[in-house]
């Protein structure tokens, strides 16, 4: 896991458009919360994207960027999108490279876990914080941005598994 001041990993991937993101490009220009979660289209998933969505303004009056991340293809991630009307930019991390990049994701921990991070406009690593739901945590991570401070902590947060008739990621 990424400590405090430690360089962000620059990284390039496909979202659900199949437009390549490049994060470098937001050096000096903006903000960049990152989620990191496990599958599209889960109930708690679901609720965080539609969370990220409704403050997205809020996150923009602070010149972030949220863009959430997960193994899933950029079809099931542009099928989640349209599904639900989430309009944070997901991206396809097939390989699991910048998870791992990250030091945040590994496979026995795909189910119900869901990893934030900060980079300011520096390109540095700000960290993590707990929170019991989503929309606590984005709250919090708006917060955090105000101060932009080395104690300002976005880390894991661990979800029970729900139960679902359908699943799909």
């Amino acid at each position: 896991m990424l400590q405090p001041g430690d360089p962000a990993p620059p990284f390039s991937l496909p979202d659900a458009d199949m437009d390549r993101f490049h994060s470098d490009d937001l050096i000096g220009q903006k903000n960049l919360v990152l989620y990191f979660y496990p599958r599209d289209d889960t109930p708690g998933c679901t609720l965080e994207a539609l969370e990220f969505t409704d403050l997205q303004p809020e996150f923009e009056a602070q010149d972030t960027e949220v863009i959430g991340i997960s193994m899933d293809s950029c079809v099931s991630h542009g099928a989640f999108r349209d599904k639900h009307g989430i309009n944070v930019r997901l991206l396809a991390d097939l390989e699991g490279e910048v998870c791992q990049a990250y030091g945040i994701w590994q496979e026995r921990e795909r189910q119900g876990l869901t990893q934030y991070q900060v980079a300011p406009r520096t390109g540095l690593s700000a960290s993590t914080l707990k929170a019991p739901k989503p929309s606590a945590t984005t709250t919090r991570m708006l917060r955090c941005l105000d101060t932009l401070s080395t104690d300002c902590r976005i880390s894991s947060l661990k979800r029970p598994r729900a139960k679902l008739a359908t699943a799909s990621l």
